[in-house]
């Protein structure tokens, strides 16, 4: 590759990164596009080596100073990377991946992207334009692949129209409502020179809410007995993390949080009812849900109704317009810029008088605290195999305020979503709706050059070890550690349970008993251990994170201790 890029260098510029916003650089197109990005915040460009990208990697090893190139073993990690950084940092990530299956292998993770509204830009290779039509080395016209799981989907065709076409894709992905955008490059073109002007990058604020639908709201609010608030990813990709706190605080409405919109309400926060979840969403006579979609996650929207009580009203609060439910019946919605929203409502409400709920966030409290000292049973337990809740009762107490915990797996996650409660917003990643398995090294490695002082733990299901594994490779090579725990049940536990209940017999949900994957990570350069004594996982993850290394903590649980679901998200 350097031999390559020597030679396409000798029209650029000494540095790629001397240009300010608003000034005229002229390189390869490679230079335009990496310019852009950096431009718009990208300190990371993820990607797996293939020939039709090269010019991008020539730009990010030559820049002055150099921008961080995170080379992968699977397409899938990069474009995984790409969108878990977009999560955690709140800026577009970047993944470049070569031209056909380069680009298809992410197209899982594009799509996890749109889903969750996750920022990022993916950079195609593209069969070079000279020799379309004739047959060339992965010659495919891929935007209309990605446009239904994308924002964007474009080819930008010759050199001169990278820079603004990178900053328009830059632009559109962190703009309400966040997303993925797919360009690609033809190959002869990426080589070209041309020249384009800097842009200025820089988040985007969301559009002002309607105060009239805000003070409807806070109408609604006043009037009710039993409120509840939901409280999503949006809320923390819109920056809307201490507007969100100031309301639940200020208000005392009891509070439920998913996807990245955990840790919003520290966990311990009297207000968060996690615990309570059924008794809060089943008795409430008003939700109010904010940044997050009303799917199977949420009953679709259909709250209240338990022990006899009445339906709820449902108000739904987006980043945009197109994020509001088409499906629900709303009592009222508006959409906007979401801090503005929340501080807009707890205006409306202060000027409106008091009102409490305390004797509502009473009866879940209670309730909480109730469902807390059941779960000391399960997380002390010490059946043989190892009950799964175990391991959460091991790991959560040694889990820093400042962790990032990464869930990649079925049922074993499933557990982590009931005990894990982080103490900060932005410290929790996991596949969101679209409920992809093999995310989870490709964000721990996100994980790991986003925070890197903090705890990086990344939860593993056997099954989904399977679809990623070999880019503990990648954190090897890059000195990336992080500390891997998988709960190795030896199946498919979210299938295998349904799939009984169904037809009295599993098929196709059995994997090897207990195979040793930690083997599998000392051999790419890692450490590990395998542990069957619930007494011994305590100290096998303080090895692990003592060790300094790519580790991975291989328990061996009960495949019979499934996960109670009430819904199997259909």
């Amino acid at each position: 590759m350097s031999e390559q890029t020597t030679d396409q260098g000798a029209d650029r510029p000494a540095t790629t990164t001397s240009a300010r916003a608003g000034e005229e650089l002229t390189g390869h197109a490679g230079v335009l596009a990496t310019a852009a990005a950096r431009a718009h915040g990208v300190e990371t460009m993820f990607t797996l080596s293939g020939a039709h990208v090269f010019p991008m990697y020539d730009a990010a090893v030559t820049a002055d100073p150099p921008m961080r190139l995170l080379d992968v073993r699977h397409e899938q990690t990069a474009a995984f990377a790409a969108e878990a950084t977009g999560k955690l940092t709140r800026v577009p990530g970047l993944a470049v991946l070569t031209a056909g299956p380069g680009v298809t292998n992410g197209v899982s993770a594009i799509a996890q992207a749109q889903f969750n509204g996750s920022p990022m830009v993916v950079v195609g290779g593209r069969a070079p334009q000279n020799r379309w039509g004739s047959g060339s080395l992965q010659e495919l016209d891929q935007p209309p692949i990605l446009a239904p799981v994308s924002k964007l989907a474009r080819t930008l065709p010759t050199a001169g129209e990278v820079m603004g076409g990178m900053d328009e894709a830059f632009t559109l992905a962190g703009s309400s409502h966040r997303g993925p955008v797919f360009v690609d490059v033809p190959m002869d073109e990426f080589f070209n020179s041309a020249s384009g002007v800097v842009p200025a990058g820089g988040p985007q604020r969301g559009a002002e809410p309607d105060t009239d639908a805000i003070d409807t709201i806070a109408g609604l609010l006043a009037a009710a007995e039993r409120p509840v608030l939901v409280l999503g990813t949006d809320v923390w990709a819109d920056r809307a993390e201490e507007a969100a706190l100031r309301l639940v605080e200020a208000t005392g409405v009891p509070t439920l949080t998913n996807g990245m919109g955990r840790g919003l309400v520290p966990g311990g926060h009297p207000l968060l009812v996690t615990k309570a979840r059924g008794q809060a969403l089943g008795g409430a006579d008003l939700v109010v849900v904010v940044g997050t979609p009303l799917d199977f996650r949420l009953g679709y929207g259909v709250f209240g109704g338990k022990d006899g009580a009445p339906a709820a009203r449902v108000v739904h609060v987006a980043d945009s317009p197109a994020q509001l439910s088409g499906h629900a019946e709303l009592a009222a919605s508006v959409s906007g810029d979401l801090t503005a929203v929340l501080d807009g409502l707890l205006g409306a409400l202060e000027r409106r008088g008091q009102t409490s709920y305390a004797a509502w966030a009473s009866s879940l409290q209670e309730t909480v605290r109730a469902a807390t000292e059941r779960d000391r049973a399960l997380l002390s337990a010490e059946a043989d195999p190892i009950h799964p809740a175990r391991i959460y009762g091991e790991l959560v107490p040694r889990l820093a305020d400042d962790a990032v915990v990464i869930g990649d797996g079925g049922d074993f996650v499933s557990f982590a979503g009931k005990f894990v409660e982080p103490k900060r917003p932005g410290g929790w990643l996991d596949p969101g709706p679209y409920g992809c398995l093999g995310a989870g090294l490709g964000a721990a490695i996100a994980a790991r050059i986003a925070r890197p002082s903090a705890q990086v733990v990344l939860l593993l299901g056997d099954g989904a070890a399977g679809f990623s594994l070999m880019d503990v490779d990648t954190l090897v090579r890059h000195d990336l550690p992080v500390v891997m725990v998988m709960g190795n049940n030896s199946a498919w536990g979210l299938e295998k349970g349904p799939m009984q209940m169904l037809y009295g017999y599993d098929v196709a949900a059995d994997l090897a008993p207990r195979t040793a994957y930690h083997e599998v990570v000392k051999a790419l350069g890692g450490a590990g251990e395998s542990v069957t004594d619930p007494r011994q996982i305590g100290p096998a993850l303080d090895r692990a994170f003592a060790s300094g290394v790519p580790y991975l903590v291989n328990i061996i649980t009960d495949v019979d201790a499934a996960y109670p679901r009430a819904t199997f998200g259909i």
